[in-house]
């Protein structure tokens, strides 16, 4: 059999199978349970007339009572536990789709996620979402509360009498066809009124970000009409909506309803002795109730009918989503060491006709830390991001004899990067360098002089940091960046700016950790900060026009007096000597 992935409908059911089977073993024993409401309303009837005709006695009615009130505590407790699992079905499956499409766009390439529209993208998969886990929760539910309840009434009404049970089933299907048939209608106008949304959520925020763009060029009042162009379109549309989903259930109802007519002429010939079957008091009431309840279930189908279809469009549209992100890989392992060769590299931003850089080449071996250096707004962070094959560049990136980027072999397993945002999430400092992956993180956080810091917290490595490392400084900020980074490990790093703001000490304590520990990598070190710069093994100065120099510190320093310039400032306020 073929494996089932996450662009399959019955993967999802099938990954919740023990929360089903508690489903399936309480929704039987609840909607079988539901003939005894009408069959006690039959009895009580029963019992009543024959107290006033003075065969039963009150203490027949209140031990039918407490049987009934039992009888229904052990049906409505059924229902309790079906309901609460069905509840948590949905909620699992909701995110599970919703973790696999974030992992899916977290990873789709930056050129794609900018042709979408933002706004639109967002609501759609969010509501598509939504509207799927709702289509299959309904769907389950209604298995067990109109699927198996109608059977079980079915076969109640046909014991008591099968010639008028075939007689007034006739409406019932009447109504579900009606609504079938209706239903395509319904999914359309719903559709529509969710791109309607998609479009105005997308209006809306373009009209906030380029507000003052609107402002100063005095267009305001055009985009104001514009706006509610759109929001006219979407009211329109979702109350169209509305009342296609909405309006026609009373039409429903009606339809299968009409056979209450036959049960009340057919059942009193009955009761009279004069019908097809003989009946007391009882027999009709208990009749009429069930068919009463088996038609408004009938009517209800067609709202099982529009949530399954509105989940079938919504699913096609994030089925190619769940598709894609099934073959992703959660874990990359890391690529083996490899020389890394750049030839010409060249970038320039879309729009714009000067390069960032051109014509860049060098090479670097394992266990090479590379500088990246320049004045400010040179390109440098460009650079670094270029290794990521975030953007199309010009000229090659080899990492062995692979070439990376522009539609050739993706950095992933090959390249790591610590950006100078430290990009942390409100968990605990482990949980910030584990990212879910199991070892020992100690080595990682002596390397990053974090060690100490940690042990001063009261939790230690399980300290809440804060949304965005707001309970640390700074400086503890990069480490655990850096420390993420380096737990992960890729035989190309890209650390952008990492020292910034850590004292010389503590930079020149990681940086031999780094030299010691990354033997077997190549570290483009991205910094505005020189200090370390004379014993790097080699040099990048980007000037800042798109011209760049590859050299060593010693033959930087004497042929180009930029750097030359910036390093001696450095150094006379740091101290130290050259060489």
């Amino acid at each position: 059999m073929k494996r089932l992935g996450p662009g399959s409908v019955r993967y999802y059911f099938y990954h919740e199978k023990k929360l089903l089977l508690i489903v399936t073993l309480s929704g039987i024993l609840y909607n079988v349970g539901m003939i005894a409401a009408p069959w006690f309303d039959g009895q009580l009837a029963q019992c009543l007339y024959d107290i006033f005709a003075g065969n039963r006695t009150a203490a027949d009615m209140y031990v039918l009572c407490l049987s009934y009130a039992l009888v229904i505590l052990g049906v409505q407790s059924s229902r309790y536990v079906k309901r609460l699992y069905v509840r948590k079905f949905a909620n699992n499956i909701s995110l599970s789709m919703k973790d696999i499409l974030y992992q899916h766009l977290v990873q789709t390439p930056k050129r794609d996620m900018e042709r979408a529209d933002t706004g639109a993208l967002m609501t759609k998969v969010i509501s598509d979402i939504d509207t799927c886990v709702e289509g299959m929760r309904k769907f389950t539910t209604e298995i067990f509360d109109t699927g198996i309840v109608m059977v079980t009434y079915v076969v109640m009404i046909a014991w008591y009498d099968w010639r008028l049970t075939l007689c007034v089933l006739v409406f019932p299907p009447i109504a579900y066809a009606l609504a079938n048939s209706l239903r395509r209608t319904v999914a359309m106008t719903a559709a529509r009124s969710k791109e309607s949304s998609g479009a105005l959520s997308g209006m809306t925020l373009d009209r906030i970000s380029n507000a003052m763009t609107y402002r100063v060029y005095g267009e305001e009042a055009v985009q104001d009409q514009r706006y509610e162009d759109y929001l006219t379109d979407y009211e329109k549309k979702m109350i169209l909506a509305n009342l296609w989903e909405n309006a026609l259930q009373p039409i429903y109802k009606v339809i299968a309803m009409i056979g209450t007519i036959l049960v009340i002429w057919s059942g009193g010939h009955n009761v009279l002795g004069t019908g097809w079957e003989t009946w007391d008091i009882a027999a009709f009431s208990t009749y009429l109730a069930c068919f009463i309840r088996l038609a408004t279930k009938s009517s209800h189908a067609a709202k099982l009918f529009n949530a399954i279809q509105k989940a079938q469009v919504s699913w096609l549209r994030i089925q190619p989503h769940l598709r894609a992100a099934s073959t992703l890989s959660r874990t990359v392992p890391p690529a083996a060491p490899a020389y890394l060769t750049v030839r010409h590299l060249s970038f320039t931003y879309p729009g714009s006709d000067v390069p960032i850089f051109q014509e860049l080449s060098f090479s670097a071996r394992p266990g090479d830390i590379i500088g990246i250096t320049g004045p400010v707004a040179s390109g440098k962070s460009t650079l670094g991001l270029a290794f990521l094959c975030e953007n199309p560049h010009g000229g090659q990136i080899l990492f062995g004899t692979q070439e990376l980027g522009n539609g050739h072999t993706p950095p992933k397993g090959i390249a790591g990067y610590c950006g100078h945002d430290a990009e942390l999430f409100a968990g605990t400092i482990e949980e910030n360098i584990r990212l879910g992956k199991g070892g020992d993180i100690i080595p990682v956080l002596n390397a990053v002089c974090m060690d100490q810091d940690c042990a001063s917290f009261p939790d230690g490595i399980r300290t809440l940091i804060g949304e965005g490392g707001q309970r640390l400084s700074g400086g503890q900020q990069a480490r655990i960046a850096l420390a993420r980074t380096l737990f992960h490990p890729r035989p190309l790093l890209i650390l952008d700016d990492p020292f910034a703001a850590v004292d010389m000490a503590t930079e020149r304590a990681i940086y031999s950790h780094l030299r010691r520990d990354c033997k077997d990598r190549i570290i483009l070190l991205i910094s505005h900060r020189l200090t370390l710069f004379p014993m790097l093994d080699q040099i990048i100065w980007l000037n800042g026009d798109g011209s760049s120099i590859a050299a060593t510190h010693e033959e930087l320093y004497v042929s180009c007096q930029a750097y030359r310039k910036l390093y001696d400032l450095q150094h006379a306020q740091g101290g130290g000597s050259h060489g």
